[in-house]
């Protein structure tokens, strides 16, 4: 990988399969569609009922097999959202979860790898599935810019992902040396209030419903929390990153790697991602198109 290209780290391995299912065949057949200067770097997601899910409530409900011979095919990187915060030792038996690592671990091909938030689960991956590489979840909601930098600097982590509120730090960012700068993976389009102190409540909120703890609904206090996501109030965070930001900033300053978040918001909203993030304005209709009329996709 070299920091010409943009690597983008797309969400809903599980959940936005059949979308992926139709778009990454019309990606290869018709690359002149996309940006030249971009590529997927990884699919990453969780299926249902996942124990050591986090971040959202995992929704994808189809076979793994079938989602890793896809992700497989195209030479993408499957990445499994395993980013509980608390996770017990009992937890580390749970046999799907141990099954789907297995399965991405014996894969071959391009590597396959983990986003995970417990230092409990980072050590037993280390020890059980040395195949699979590590990535630092943006749940640990890593604000402070010197906490970010020590996260970086762990050998145990392929990619860090930082709280979007570091995204324009740009002289501390810049500081970085380049092996630093090649494991920042940015996290682009957070809807997010800018000003909330609540993330990481959050987060840890649904890492108990996933394990089925007793404990208080988070409330979200953002002004406008009940619109839900959209992406045109992501476009005007403070951290927002988008096209001529990546191209014209992220891209010269030694940075190649940067996330869509969005597993749990639908394959109508994803597509919305893909057309802005990867294909050419002159090309968006076809490409929409080609996805909406597919009739075996249901994108509503």
């Amino acid at each position: 990988m070299n920091h010409k290209t943009a690597y983008y780290h797309l969400p809903g391995l599980f959940e936005c399969y059949e979308l992926y299912r139709v778009f990454l065949p019309l990606y290869r057949a018709h690359r002149e569609y996309f940006y030249d200067w971009c590529d997927i770097g990884s699919l990453y997601g969780a299926p249902e009922d996942c124990l050591w899910g986090g971040g959202r409530i995992g929704s994808g409900s189809h076979a793994p097999r079938e989602v890793l011979a896809l992700t497989r095919e195209y030479g993408i990187s499957a990445r499994l959202t395993f980013s509980n915060s608390r996770l017990r030792p009992e937890h580390l038996a749970d046999e799907r979860c141990n099954a789907l690592c297995r399965l991405l671990a014996e894969s071959g091909g391009v590597p396959n790898g983990v986003i995970v938030h417990a230092e409990l689960l980072l050590d037993y991956l280390k020890r059980t599935y040395p195949p699979l590489y590590l990535v630092s979840s943006t749940t640990k909601v890593l604000t402070d810019f010197w906490d970010f930098r020590r996260e970086v600097e762990r050998e145990d982590f392929r990619y860090v992902v930082p709280d979007f509120r570091l995204n324009k730090a740009f002289a501390q960012l810049d500081a970085l040396s380049g092996q630093q700068k090649a494991k920042v993976e940015f996290l682009c389009n957070e809807c997010c209030w800018f000003g909330c102190r609540d993330r990481k409540q959050c987060y840890e909120a649904v890492s108990r419903k996933v394990l089925g703890e007793d404990g208080p609904e988070h409330p979200c206090t953002a002004p406008d929390a009940a619109e839900g996501y959209r992406f045109s109030k992501a476009m005007e965070n403070p951290g927002f990153i988008g096209l001529h930001g990546i191209v014209n900033t992220y891209l010269p300053m030694g940075f190649a790697h940067f996330k869509i978040e969005g597993r749990g918001l639908g394959s109508a909203l994803m597509l919305e991602f893909l057309l802005y993030y990867l294909t050419k304005p002159e090309y968006q209709l076809r490409v929409r198109e080609a996805i909406y009329l597919d009739n075996m996709l249901d994108l509503f």
